[in-house]
Formats: structure tokens, C-alpha cells, sequence
């Protein structure tokens, strides 16, 4: 008793689990143990929205920035037996041309935006970036709607070096994409009463 080993969670678990769970749960493996948590509260989904907005029209579309990037908004990435969700990547279409039609990339984004939720900080700021990092993910950044803050990491050497931490009103112009002035401000909501 109490030497048994967990078999870790596989993808067909995954599948299994969500069919099980309601509509708004999402799902994701992370070193071998399947991970169910419910959609975030609305500071999260508003800071994720209007980031998603601001990043498809200024360096997507290129209205105001470089241009050669592809975002996507909760994408299923497969990396070995690790199954994860970011709430938003992006790829530089140097590196992927086309978008392909497929459920979920093995290609790793060249960036990945987390917005923290007080149930995800913790597994976002170690699990989840631990395995962008042996993936090559070359950029982080974390999201705080509480804090009302944005940190961003570079990935150097296989470790993650904090590059910029900007906070509540400031104007950022955060790696990868220095020539788009990021407008803080506009992710945070006003304070918003409770149902």
C-alpha cells in the first residue's frame, strides 16, 4: 500500500475527460497529469479579448507594427505527452508559411501569452514555462489583470530572462514586437460588481 504508480494521463484521457466535463471546462497534460479547470472570471477574458484585438490588427494585419505573424487564441499544442492550452501564441510565418488544418500544432509558437487567473498563476510561472522553455518558445508573457501588469521573459540558454515588467497605464513596447506600442491601459476593466 501507497507504492502504487499513477499511470500518466494520455490524450485519449484528455479527450475522455472533456467529453465528461461541461462545456467550459478545458483541459491540458502537464507532465503526465491531466489538469481540468473551468473558464477564467471576466477580468481574464477581457484582458485576453482586447490583447488578442490590439496584437491581430497592430502586428498581424500590420496596421501599426511589423506584420509576419500568426496569433492564435487558445490553441492546442502537442509537445511529446505534454498537452498545453496558452490563452494566446503567436509564429512568425517565416517560420510557419501557412496556417495548418489541423486540430492542434506540434510546432512550437515563437510566443505565448499566459493571463494569470488566481487558480493558473502558479502552474503558468513553473510548469507551463518549464516546458515552453525545453520547446524553444522564445518569449512569455504573463498577464495579470489583478495586478494589472505584463512581464516579459526571453528565453537565453534555456533560461528565462526577464526583458520588461510594466504596469497599470504604461505604454509597453514589449519583445517580440518593439515597434507596436502595447496601451496597457485598455486591458484592465473598469472594477466590475459582482452577479
Amino acid at each position: 500500500m501507497g507504492n502504487e504508480t499513477k499511470r500518466p494521463a494520455t490524450y485519449e484521457d484528455l479527450l475522455a475527460e472533456l467529453l465528461a466535463l461541461p462545456e467550459h471546462m478545458v483541459g491540458q497534460i502537464i507532465d503526465g497529469e491531466l489538469i481540468a479547470m473551468s473558464r477564467p472570471a471576466s477580468p481574464h477574458a477581457m484582458a485576453h479579448s482586447i490583447l488578442f484585438g490590439e496584437l491581430y490588427s497592430g502586428v498581424q494585419r500590420g496596421r501599426t507594427g511589423p506584420g509576419g505573424w500568426w496569433f492564435m487564441d487558445e490553441p492546442e499544442l502537442h509537445f511529446g505527452k505534454d498537452v498545453l492550452v496558452p490563452d494566446l501564441a503567436g509564429w512568425r510565418r517565416e517560420r510557419m508559411p501557412q496556417v495548418p488544418r489541423a486540430p492542434y500544432f506540434t510546432l512550437a509558437p515563437d510566443w505565448v501569452c499566459e493571463v494569470l487567473s488566481p487558480s493558473t498563476a502558479s502552474l503558468d510561472r513553473k510548469r507551463k514555462r518549464e516546458i515552453y522553455a525545453r520547446e524553444g518558445v522564445n518569449h512569455v508573457w504573463l498577464v495579470d489583470p489583478d495586478a494589472r501588469t505584463l512581464e516579459v521573459f526571453q528565453l537565453r540558454d534555456g533560461q528565462w530572462v526577464e526583458r520588461g515588467r510594466y504596469s497599470a497605464e504604461d505604454r509597453a513596447r514589449a519583445e517580440p514586437f518593439e515597434t507596436f506600442e502595447l496601451e496597457l491601459g485598455a486591458l484592465w476593466p473598469p472594477e466590475l460588481e459582482a452577479p
